[in-house]
């Protein structure tokens, strides 16, 4: 049994879903059957879906406390490969504050209430008693993994685990989009007449493709973001019928993929400049 399997069933005793990570201390990229979410992905992620997939695909959602599962031989193979154990810190009831830089530890230190911590490469995470949404880049420095997120372990830490306080709570509803009180307004078609994009079926399909595509972005997310913002005004930029309700959907998908709203702000109004829209 290697050390990683070990500590993940270590861990899974105690309650906590555990999944290997591989080389770059990222998950296991899904199996060829779950590629593009053709399985309909894990019943318990956000789209839930009929997956019933024995290998550790889908990232965080293949945490578990299992140990048939952690022991399985779809499994062993990922954990001779594995250099680290995760664990989804909302699936055992915990929120992590992600602190990578000094400057974020200080801030911590002199806002949030002590709890326990644990020393990481580059900072320190705080382990807090409760769940909510995993935000990423809440202010310089520090994410917050809870919900639908893993995190490395890195040991048991010091200190007493406290409740979620609400300051922590705050980081993520200041990070949540605003849409504006109205919709965006851009110049009309040139040449005039009914805009087929008013169309129901038409303008909410291009919007789906759009989320969809920034969804299984693997890797250059900013890049794919700007780029599928791009594509959405080049198509539906000129005739006035994107609303609020449209781009919330396009910058909720991008901070799912852990853009801030500011980076969603700068790339759709550095799309629209390119286009000019």
């Amino acid at each position: 049994m290697s050390e990683h399997l070990a500590t993940a069933l270590t861990l899974a005793a105690l309650g906590v879903p555990v999944l290997p990570l591989r080389q770059g201390k990222q998950p296991f990229g899904n199996c060829a059957q779950c590629a593009k979410r053709a399985c309909g992905d894990r019943p318990h992620m956000k789209a839930a879906g009929p997956c019933q997939c024995p290998r550790p695909c889908h990232g965080w959602a293949a945490a578990t406390t299992d140990p048939a599962v952690l022991t399985s031989p779809a499994w062993q193979a990922a954990w001779r490969q594995a250099v680290a154990v995760a664990y989804h810190p909302g699936g055992a009831g915990l929120t992590v504050v992600d602190l990578d830089t000094a400057d974020a530890v200080a801030w911590a230190r002199r806002t949030l209430p002590a709890t326990r911590t644990v020393a990481s490469t580059r900072g320190e995470h705080w382990i807090y008693r409760g769940t909510m949404r995993s935000v990423n880049a809440v202010r310089d420095g520090v994410d917050i993994k809870s919900t639908m997120a893993y995190a490395r372990w890195r040991g048991p830490g010091t200190g007493t685990t406290a409740p979620l306080p609400d300051a922590v709570r705050a980081l993520a509803v200041k990070d949540t989009v605003r849409p504006a009180s109205r919709a965006i307004i851009v110049p009309a078609l040139a040449r005039g007449g009914e805009c087929r994009h008013r169309t129901p079926a038409y303008l909410d399909r291009g919007i789906a493709m759009a989320e969809q595509r920034i969804t299984e972005a693997r890797s250059a997310v900013h890049t794919t973001v700007y780029r599928t913002f791009l594509a959405v005004l080049s198509a539906h930029g000129r005739c006035g019928c994107l609303t609020d309700a449209h781009v919330t959907r396009l910058f909720t998908a991008a901070q799912a993929k852990g853009e801030s709203p500011r980076h969603c702000t700068d790339a759709w109004t550095n799309a629209r400049a390119a286009l000019g829209v």
